[in-house]
């Protein structure tokens, strides 16, 4: 099996991660666009981190920093390609950007639903904060 590489997204990027999120990710969000990408890659270029084996797309997080907090969504990895890795190739990139930035803690939005998903962020040394409720509203 030949190893995998990490990068930054590009525009270029944009449909073929919105084809990997439909089939790799759980659940959607109201950002799972061609526009929402976008605006992410114009307003942080180095936000939407890819894991690739030989031109396929294998793993996503997107490791957003507001300059306050440092944020991870859409940590996804192809079902084949789980338990190799990838996932956590990809959470030690996040954090070495959020470090370089000066983040101090990561936080990530786990869906309640997702068994898979809390495992392995349980497993990343992430714990839910059972004091914090996320509250949100649509904008449009």
């Amino acid at each position: 099996m030949s190893e995998y590489a990490l990068r930054a997204a590009g525009s270029d990027d944009i449909d073929a991660v919105l084809a990997f999120w439909a089939l790799a990710a759980e659940g959607t969000s109201i950002s799972d666009d061609r526009a929402g990408v976008a605006r992410l890659l114009e307003r942080d270029p180095e936000a939407l981190l890819l894991a690739e084996r030989d031109g396929v797309l294998l793993g996503t997080v997107i490791a957003g920093w507001d300059g306050w907090r440092c944020h991870l969504y859409r940590l996804a990895v192809y079902p084949s390609a789980r338990r190799q890795g990838i996932g956590s190739a990809l959470l030690a990139a996040a954090h070495a950007r959020f470090a370089a930035l000066g983040g101090r803690r990561a936080d990530a939005m786990v869906l309640e639903h997702n068994d898979l998903g809390r495992t392995a962020w349980r497993a990343a040394g992430y714990a839910p904060e059972e004091q914090w409720r996320r509250w949100t509203r649509p904008l449009t």
